[in-house]
């Protein structure tokens, strides 16, 4: 049964940009983590190599497991809130720590001597076989070719430094061209625009709040504002207006075989904790948004794309919903865990999807749990119990 997950595994190009959104936004804060001590795998022998690796966190660690029986491979000791994404080759993730990112090499579960130092290591985006850093404490971005990491030293790569320090992100696109955000630790406006040489040849500041990026069809490169969303392509920008005068998109998920975004959607700015029922889709070649209501609130670690663009949400109803991002309409509900309800705290574990070709890998933090399950047939394909709660999920993520 589990070699379903194994013969798909990396399958098609379409995921690689599609679950980059997601896995990388923060619910609110400033993407900051801790935890000063060096890593510590648990003794024994050289592991063997880890199949498609999954790493999740707990509090004091990462888990290593095999990415096609969900078996626990390896518990590295780290200590502190640390974040985990695809570093986009089919070995390595970046993990975030309090001092800055780290390269795990996660197949052979154990860290590379690659570090990009810096305070509050922040969003990491993989698009046109380019990963891009940005550190929320300097306002520095790195980019590098994943594919470099390979040779166990820091990759040689594109450096950019932001005018002033900011919870931003970046992403940067095949012809070349880098897109990063524009603000202050106090305010977030827009986004520039920066050629192969770093010279600037596009800004947009109609973008209260910024935060987050996916990339769709056609190379179309969005980030969310309080008030809609902010398309990037063919060399200029287009503002899409929510349809509320606070309608804040803060964390969104691509896919390259839709033209179509999907979004989050709070509309209450004084709210604690917003638990929004609604998700918001938008075209990218109409610049139309599109509002739908899912009957179930989700959080921002709730969002996916599947092989086909399909859009995916994990509802607190304990539900994988499977969407059409053309019509809105929900095509199918997977039931995977239990009912579960969003903390205040944006950094406490809660249910977290992370998908992979044509697998969903979802996280039941209150039953120590971890499951597989086929997006297309819906069938729960493996199930692990791990020693604790979990946090962050992701795993290694290549084809370009």
């Amino acid at each position: 049964m589990n070699k379903k997950i194994r013969n798909r595994a990396f399958a098609g190009a379409a995921l690689a940009l599609a679950v980059s959104a997601v896995l990388t936004a923060c619910g609110g804060g400033d993407g900051a983590s801790s935890g000063t001590k060096a890593a510590k795998a648990t003794p024994g022998a050289t592991p063997a190599d880890v199949k498609d690796p999954l790493v999740a966190t707990f509090d004091g660690g990462l888990y290593v497991l095999d990415g096609e029986s969900l078996k626990l491979a390896r518990t590295i000791e780290l200590p502190g809130f640390n974040r985990v994404n695809p570093a986009g080759d089919d070995d390595h993730v970046i993990v975030s720590t309090d001092a800055g990112f780290r390269v795990l090499n996660a197949a052979e579960q154990t860290f590379t001597d690659i570090t990009y130092e810096g305070a509050k290591p922040g969003h990491v985006v993989r698009h046109a076989g380019r990963t891009a850093l940005f550190t929320d404490g300097t306002g520095q971005v790195n980019v590098f070719d994943p594919a470099d990491l390979a040779g166990g030293e820091k990759p040689e790569g594109r450096t950019y430094t932001s005018a002033e320090a900011h919870h931003g992100v970046a992403i940067e696109l095949s012809n070349g061209e880098l897109l990063s955000t524009l603000g202050t630790e106090e305010k977030r406006t827009g986004a520039l625009v920066l050629d192969k040489n770093n010279k600037e040849i596009a800004r947009n500041e109609d973008c209260p709040g910024v935060h987050g990026e996916a990339a769709a069809k056609g190379e179309a490169v969005a980030v969310g504002c309080e008030d809609g969303i902010l398309i990037y392509k063919d060399g200029k920008f287009t503002k899409v207006d929510a349809p509320d005068d606070y309608g804040r998109i803060g964390n969104q998920a691509g896919s390259d075989t839709s033209p179509v975004l999907l979004g989050d959607y709070k509309t209450d700015p004084d709210a604690e904790l917003e638990r929004p029922t609604r998700i918001s889709l938008i075209d990218t070649e109409t610049a139309k948004l599109r509002l739908v209501d899912l009957g179930t609130s989700y959080s921002f670690r709730s969002l996916g794309r599947g092989p086909h663009g399909e859009a995916l949400v994990l509802g607190t109803n304990g539900t994988l919903h499977v969407i059409d991002p053309e019509t809105g309409k929900v095509e199918k509900k997977i039931p995977v865990v239990d009912k579960w309800q969003e903390p205040l705290d944006w950094q406490q574990a809660r249910p977290t999807l992370f998908v992979r070709d044509h697998t969903a890998y979802v996280s039941e933090p209150g039953k120590r749990k971890l499951h597989a399950v086929d997006i297309e047939t819906g069938e729960k394909l493996a199930s692990v119990t791990l020693p604790k709660s979990t946090n962050e999920l992701s795993g290694v993520v290549a084809g370009h």
